[in-house]
């Protein structure tokens, strides 16, 4: 799954453009086991990251790098950060949620966001085992450990060329990995209470993903500008450079195989289609 959907990137990423890897689909479609994986069999998060020092290698000739990683989760409408919770501030209390932040020259940013300076893969093994240990997952009668937010896994690259003097310009590269929650159906989990007030979250801020991508779809079919309703969510809002703007995007479709799945995997696959047919316009960040 990394040689097909990801590897490609990560020399653009090195060269200072923007990339975006999201897996999209219901519950239980093994979302978090292609993104996270586990200690056994790391999933494309940490594949990525170790293709990247490997082919840092060969760049770091003539090029100075700093490479900086971030984790958050976006649980209930609420931005955590999931590397950086050792604040007095309990996980669940609105001091612990971060503002999310559009600023004109670096696009969306998350104010607070902890950025972690790395040298080796194998530090972000760790931070990733960490980060997914602080993540919100619960049981449902869907999957025995729901992913009850989305994860966003951000890789910085800045770089700036040896020989320059004291005035530089410095190329930054962005690359975003996603494991969504998956859709579900309350009538499906039996969820209650909590658990489907999470659910509702879950699916609002999927169908206002779905809603962007067919806006974006439509547009990119009939030539047309209409306005496309980034700030329904803040799952969307953080994905607009992603979906229509300055970035390369791939997104993975995963599909259950049992015939219970089989309006969810119309949806994903319906999803995936126009997804494919939404052009975006990538520039070099200097």
């Amino acid at each position: 799954m990394f040689n097909l959907t990801t590897q490609f990137l990560i020399e653009g990423v090195l060269n200072g453009f923007n990339s975006t890897v999201f897996a999209y689909g219901a519950t239980g479609a093994g979302k978090t086991h292609t993104m996270l994986g586990n200690k056994d069999t790391p999933g494309i998060m940490y594949q990525t990251m170790k293709e990247v020092f490997t082919v840092l290698d060969d760049f770091k000739v003539d090029r100075q790098y700093e490479i900086k990683v971030s984790f958050l989760e976006i649980y209930n409408e609420n931005i955590r950060d999931l590397i950086d919770t050792s604040g007095a501030t309990p996980q669940d209390s609105p001091e612990s949620y971060l503002e999310l932040r559009e600023d004109p020259a670096q696009g969306v940013c998350i104010a607070g966001l902890k950025e972690v300076e790395v040298c080796s893969a194998e530090e972000i093994l760790s931070l990733l085992i960490h980060g997914n240990g602080n993540r919100t997952t619960e049981s449902t009668d869907a999957n025995i450990a729901s992913s009850r937010s989305h994860a966003v896994f951000q890789i910085i690259a800045k770089h700036r060329d040896k020989g320059q003097g004291i005035h530089a310009e410095v190329n930054v590269g962005k690359l975003s990995l996603i494991d969504l929650a998956g859709s579900e159906r309350a009538s499906k989990t039996n969820n209650r209470g909590l658990r489907m007030i999470e659910g509702a979250n879950i699916n609002r801020s999927l169908l206002a993903l779905g809603n962007c991508i067919n806006a974006l779809h439509e547009n990119s079919l009939k030539g047309k500008e209409n306005y496309i309703p980034y700030r329904d969510s803040k799952l969307t809002r953080l994905l607009k450079d992603s979906l229509g703007g300055n970035c390369r995007t791939v997104m993975i479709a995963n599909i259950g195989g049992a015939h219970s799945s089989f309006e969810e995997t119309h949806n994903t696959l319906k999803y995936a289609n126009r997804a494919k047919n939404i052009k975006t316009n990538v520039q070099k960040n200097t």
